[in-house]
């Protein structure tokens, strides 16, 4: 932050000039003493901690120090706290919010479960408090199994689902017993009864590592993802904020990937030919609605052969109601140019061709149509959907598929689209060393303080090629790779390396609930986001809204941000302990990076220390 600068002709100048700037400058040092009064009374008054978060003070606070209308060195000392009921806060989730707007969404369409979020007067820009008697989160993989009740306290699933094994309340803790609404008996056998439809080897869904990325769609609380990773596969679990408006909350508390979305207008904010698998049993989604669109956005996702597994009434039931959906629903996937790979029972398993060689043999006119040559796949954020089907690169028709190692081979091997990029196999490679070197040293910065499984949950928000979480292959943790919307290209990259991520703008709330990870990677995205005119205050308070209480945040970035980071912490909570060292020169870093790893606090409403 730098002083506001002195006005033309306060110096002496005298005349009209004279004392148009030294009214300019008293004025100036009035609006910078009514904001000091204003921050010190918030800062010391007690009744702000539980008020409505608006705050016209905060506002006052950041647009000044935008604008250099503050001292120099000046920061603030304190964050309000949320008033209770925002413990569950997602703000660009926030269904409240679309009767304030007065938005005009259609409900048929799901655009009321898609992100829309509240312009920068209606942020709430408060600490979202966790709810009474939170406790640390129980430490994987005893997590997968059961929780704390007291961390998400809403047992009415249990109740809702209690036929169907999805959870059930035990005394203070809530237990998983890895049911669904298809798989009463348990998602482990569901598993084995897959991978036996598809003649894999030793009933392993995974065929010898070759499906490896997998999308579930309407997910429930994740259980199926949750038994997947036992045949080393990663799941995207997804479902919306819906009357199950808890279920990822319960997958990320249990410690299994997942994130909050839906299939309506927008396309999912993942590259084409990203997943090997898609999956959706009994997840109430119309595939038939505005001529298969949905479907037709799994197809753009899949990979070149990959499988969509579908277990549903309609695949068994002999009603005329199931049965004329059946008829429609195969319809479709044959001008898809999709095949039966296996039906049994209620299950029936779709595969996508491998080649262009269908789609140039379909009858001219034939719905759905194919993409036009300027549509771009992998555009996927804020984009809407298109009742289209994507073709194959000259490329990937030649090799007929995706030319990717089976797993773990394909997480540093140099994938085939990096030359979409313009990156080179020596980059990637020096790439993967380097990030391997950092890894390395933050975990003997914080080897005093961490145990074996404090952590589970890790996203790296700035996630480049996915070098930090390709290092953290030998822990037992899952990584949310963060692709900032600007170079979205990259995260077709990480998901052809086996690992899995997002798009997403940090200038927005990311669309996950509160207190669900145990690390946050930040490298250089706070000094980005003030380049893009961004808050780096709302950015921090986010990421503590996303992080656990006693989970850590490791920010390597200018020397300028870590220092005024630094001097926010205490208002955070932040400083339960710190440390701060200038790492290694390496082919990434300048002279000006500082690593600055910090461990958030257990607090209460009360703002009382736990």
């Amino acid at each position: 932050m730098t002083p506001p600068p002195h006005g033309r002709g306060a110096g002496g100048g005298g005349g009209v000039l004279g004392r148009r700037a030294y009214a300019s400058l008293l004025a100036a040092a009035v609006f910078a003493l009514a904001l000091l009064c204003l921050f010190y009374g918030a800062a010391f008054a007690p009744s702000i901690r539980s008020a409505h978060p608006r705050l016209p003070v905060r506002r006052l606070w950041f647009r000044a120090r935008e604008t250099g209308a503050l001292p120099a060195g000046l920061v603030l000392s304190s964050i309000p706290v949320c008033d209770a009921r925002h413990s569950e806060l997602i703000p660009c989730l926030d269904r409240a919010l679309h009767y304030q707007l007065r938005l005009r969404l259609n409900l048929s369409h799901m655009e009321h479960y898609e992100r829309h979020c509240p312009p920068a007067p209606r942020r709430l820009n408060c600490l979202v408090p966790p709810p009474d008697g939170y406790q640390v989160p129980i430490w994987w993989p005893r997590s997968r199994d059961e929780v704390w009740k007291a961390n998400i306290p809403h047992p009415h699933l249990a109740a809702e689902k209690s036929d169907q094994r999805w959870m059930i309340v035990n005394g203070d803790k809530i237990n998983f017993p890895g049911g669904g609404t298809h798989f009463h008996t348990g998602a482990d056998k569901y598993i084995v009864h897959l991978a036996q439809m598809l003649n894999f080897p030793n009933g392993k869904l995974n065929n010898r590592g070759n499906v490896r990325n997998v999308l579930d769609v309407g997910c429930g609380v994740a259980s199926f993802g949750a038994y997947l990773l036992s045949h080393d596969m990663l799941a995207m679990s997804l479902a919306p904020n819906d009357v199950h408006e808890n279920q990822i909350q319960f997958a990320l508390e249990r410690g299994i990937p997942a994130t909050l979305g839906v299939l309506g207008t927008r396309r999912l904010p993942y590259p084409t030919r990203s997943f090997e698998m898609a999956h959706c049993s009994r997840c109430r989604i119309d595939w038939l609605q505005r001529n298969g669109i949905l479907l037709l956005e799994v197809d753009r996702v899949l990979r070149p052969g990959g499988y969509f597994v579908y277990s549903s009434r309609e695949a068994y039931a002999l009603d005329p109601y199931n049965r004329k959906i059946w008829r429609l629903m195969s319809d479709l996937a044959r001008r898809m140019c999709w095949r039966v790979a296996s039906k049994k029972n209620q299950t029936v398993i779709w595969a996508k061709p491998l080649t262009n060689g269908c789609y140039m043999r379909r009858e001219p006119g034939t719905l759905p149509p194919m993409c036009e040559r300027d549509d771009d796949p992998d555009a996927a954020w804020n984009v809407p959907m298109k009742a289209c089907l994507t073709p194959y690169s000259k490329r990937v028709n030649k090799v007929k598929g995706s030319e990717l190692l089976p797993w773990p081979l394909r997480l540093t091997a140099p994938p085939p689209r990096l030359e979409e990029l313009g990156i080179t196999s020596n980059n990637f490679s020096e790439d993967n060393e380097i990030w391997h070197s950092r890894v390395t040293q933050y975990w003997k910065h914080m080897e005093s303080e961490i145990q074996k499984d404090s952590f589970r949950n890790v996203m790296d928000m700035s996630a480049n090629l996915g070098g930090f979480a390709a290092s953290l292959r030998n822990k037992d943790v899952w990584v949310m790779n963060i692709v900032p919307f600007t170079e979205s290209g990259k995260l077709k990259v990480i998901y052809d390396c086996g690992l899995m991520g997002t798009i997403h703008n940090w200038c927005e709330s990311f669309s996950t609930c509160p207190r669900t990870y145990d690390l946050l990677h930040a490298w250089l995205l706070l000094s980005e986001i003030e380049k893009q005119g961004c808050s780096l205050e709302d950015l921090l308070i986010e990421m503590d809204r996303i992080l656990r209480p006693h989970g850590y945040a490791i920010i390597r970035d200018k020397a300028t941000v870590v220092n005024y980071i630094k001097k926010l912490l205490p208002a955070l909570r932040w400083e339960d302990w710190t440390f701060e060292v200038k790492p290694k020169k390496d082919a990434l870093s300048s002279d000006d990076e500082r690593v600055l790893i910090v461990r958030k606090k257990l607090w209460n409403q009360t703002l009382q220390d736990l």
